[in-house]
C-alpha cells in the first residue's frame, strides 16, 4: 500500500490518502483531520485507499482544503504574479489557483496597483494561519554565499531595480546585482535568466552579470565576429569606436566584450581594423 505523508503541510504538495466520498467531493485524511478535495478536482478512477498528490491551501473560511490545480508558486518559494484586484485591505494576486493570493498592504514594499505584476514569496501567516504573499523579499534572502564561486552560472529572477542596476534573486536563495551599465538588454522585474556570478564581495555582496567570463567564454565571442564576417562577405562595419548599443545590437555583447575579443583576433592576424570597420583576413565563402 502507498504511503501518505504523516504531517498536513500548509502551502505545499502533499500525499494524502482517500478516505470516503461524498456527493461534493471526497475527504483525505491527515494529521489535521480529514480535508476536503472538492468533486471538479478529483481524478477519474480515484478509489478509497488511493493516495493522491495535491496541493493544499485554505477556503474563504480560513479551513485547510485540497487542490490538484498547481500553482505558480508554493510556501517559500518566489513568484512574478500579476495583481487581479486591489481592495481596501490589500492586493489579490493571480497564482494559479480559483482563490487568489492576498498581499496585505503591510507586506507591500510598494503600493501594488491593479494589472501590474510584482515579485513576492509565498508565505504563512502564522497569526492568522492562511497563506499570503510579500513583496519584501530581501529579508528572506541569505547574506554571503558559501556555495557559490565566481564565474559560476546561476538562475537568476529580477525582483527590483534602480540607478544602479537590477536587484536579482539567485538561485532562490540569494540577493545579487546587475549594474545597469553592464547589462545591454531590456529587463523588466519578473524576469527569469541564466547569469553568472562575477564577483563575491568581502562585504557578502554578489555582483552578478550575463556573460560568462574566461577564456572559453571568449572564444565564442571571437567566433561570433568571425561568423559575422563570413555572413558579410568579409566586412563588417564595426570597429573599436563604434557605439555600444549598436554593437549589442549586432552581436550580443558588450562593447568592452568585443573589443576584447576583436583585440584576440588582431593579434591573431585573422582581421584588419580599418576606420571603415573591420575586414577579415582568412578565406571566407
Amino acid at each position: 500500500m502507498e504511503r501518505a505523508d504523516e504531517e498536513l503541510r500548509l502551502g505545499r504538495y502533499n500525499r494524502l490518502r482517500v478516505v470516503k466520498f461524498v456527493d461534493f467531493g471526497l475527504y483525505l485524511d491527515s494529521d489535521q483531520g480529514e480535508i476536503l478535495l472538492p468533486r471538479k478536482y478529483v481524478p477519474p478512477g480515484t478509489q478509497v485507499d488511493d493516495v493522491l498528490e495535491v496541493f493544499i491551501y485554505t477556503d474563504s473560511e480560513d479551513r485547510p482544503i485540497a487542490t490538484t490545480l498547481k500553482p505558480l508558486a508554493t510556501e517559500g518559494q518566489f513568484a512574478s504574479l500579476r495583481v487581479k484586484n486591489v481592495a481596501t485591505v490589500g492586493a489579490f494576486l493571480d497564482w494559479g489557483l480559483e482563490k487568489d493570493l492576498f498581499v496585505p498592504f503591510k507586506e507591500q514594499l510598494r503600493r501594488m496597483e491593479e494589472g501590474r505584476r510584482y515579485v513576492v514569496r509565498v508565505c504563512v501567516d502564522h497569526q492568522s494561519g492562511r497563506l499570503v504573499g510579500t513583496s519584501k523579499i530581501a529579508e528572506f534572502l541569505y547574506a554571503g554565499a558559501p556555495d557559490l564561486e565566481e564565474g559560476q552560472p546561476v538562475d537568476l529572477m529580477v525582483f527590483d531595480q534602480s540607478q544602479l542596476g537590477f536587484s536579482c534573486i539567485v538561485n532562490g536563495l540569494y540577493r545579487g546585482m546587475l549594474f545597469r551599465n553592464e547589462v545591454f538588454r531590456d529587463l523588466e522585474v519578473g524576469d527569469v535568466l541564466p547569469g553568472f556570478v562575477k564577483q563575491l564581495r568581502p562585504d557578502h555582496r554578489i555582483d552578478l552579470t550575463l556573460q560568462k567570463s574566461g577564456m572559453m567564454a571568449m572564444r565564442r565571442e571571437e567566433e561570433k565576429i568571425l561568423t559575422k564576417l563570413r555572413a558579410n562577405r568579409g566586412f563588417v562595419p564595426f570597429g573599436d569606436k563604434s557605439e555600444p548599443e549598436a554593437i549589442y545590437r549586432e552581436f550580443a555583447m558588450s562593447k568592452k566584450t568585443f573589443k576584447a575579443a576583436l583585440g584576440q583576433l588582431y593579434k591573431q592576424r585573422r582581421v584588419r581594423l580599418a576606420p571603415e570597420g573591420t575586414y577579415l583576413l582568412d578565406d571566407f565563402d
